[in-house]
């Protein structure tokens, strides 16, 4: 086996442990870590720049599917899920992700980054600085306003490679649902997007020349297969981490996370 090769298959399972675990803790599937070390381990192994990025979302996506069961199974032995709500957004959250996915795999890989980069800013802001989780609404929209959030979630989460907690968490919060109980509604929201992301990406990809071997469109198998197998491993820690921090500390932290992801991704859009 090439130095080359060991180098790839230890950086994936690094990162397939941490993602699960940051998957777990905060509800986000995975994705925020994934996406930016993916988009770097294809620049090494010599993908074309117009399809890093791509790549870097499809194999993301299709690791929170599982990561995103695991850590929702978790949650719920907690009682802290919100079925009702989940089974109200699920249907939204899946049509969102699937127009998204079908735009990202058309658009030019420095959108996506800059998509990626932005979007996590006023995320980031709004937990830095309301970490206490004060509401500045009643509740969370129903019926139209409802769909339209979560559609809006999940074609921003399927652009973006990550599982929807990363919006999902914010609104409810500010909609004054509990940190705890947010993270852990969220980390179901994985599913309900990557399942038809991953789908629109590999048809998107297909037929591209330059992808890595054993890719189907722009969704790796290998990275699938490393990164799922260690993020469902560690994706129940994660999640009961969450429920022994405070919440002002939780939010923060996650506040700090995105934060620090934004200027990376919005650097490599600039370079």
């Amino acid at each position: 086996m090439s130095p080359d090769l060991i180098i790839l298959l230890l950086a994936l399972a690094a990162a397939g442990v941490f993602a699960g675990f940051i998957g777990g803790l905060f509800g986000v599937g995975g994705g925020i870590v994934l996406v930016p070390v993916l988009y770097q381990v294809w620049g090494v192994l010599g993908a074309p720049d117009e399809y890093r990025m791509h790549l870097a979302v499809g194999s993301s996506l299709s690791t929170i599917v599982a990561t995103s069961w695991r850590s929702l199974s978790a949650h719920a032995k907690k009682g802290a899920v919100d079925f009702a709500l989940l089974r109200a957004w699920a249907p939204w959250l899946a049509l969102g992700a699937a127009a998204g996915s079908a735009v990202a795999g058309f658009v030019d890989a420095r959108v996506l980054l800059v998509v990626f980069g932005a979007a996590l800013i006023p995320v980031a802001l709004n937990l830095a600085f309301n970490a206490k989780g004060r509401p500045l609404f009643a509740a969370l929209p129903t019926g139209f306003g409802g769909a339209l959030v979560a559609a809006s979630n999940g074609f921003l989460s399927a652009m973006m490679g990550v599982g929807g907690g990363t919006i999902g968490v914010p609104i409810m919060t500010l909609c004054g649902r509990p940190i705890h109980q947010a993270v852990a509604t969220a980390s179901g929201f994985g599913a309900a997007i990557a399942i038809p992301a991953t789908i629109g990406f590999a048809i998107s990809g297909w037929g591209r020349a330059g992808l890595p071997p054993l890719s189907l469109g722009f969704v790796n198998l290998p990275a699938f297969a490393i990164v799922a197998l260690l993020t469902t491993f560690a994706a129940p820690y994660g999640a009961r981490t969450a429920h022994r921090l405070d919440r002002v500390a939780l939010s923060r932290a996650f506040a700090v996370f995105l934060a620090i992801t934004s200027l990376l991704m919005l650097r490599e859009a600039i370079r």
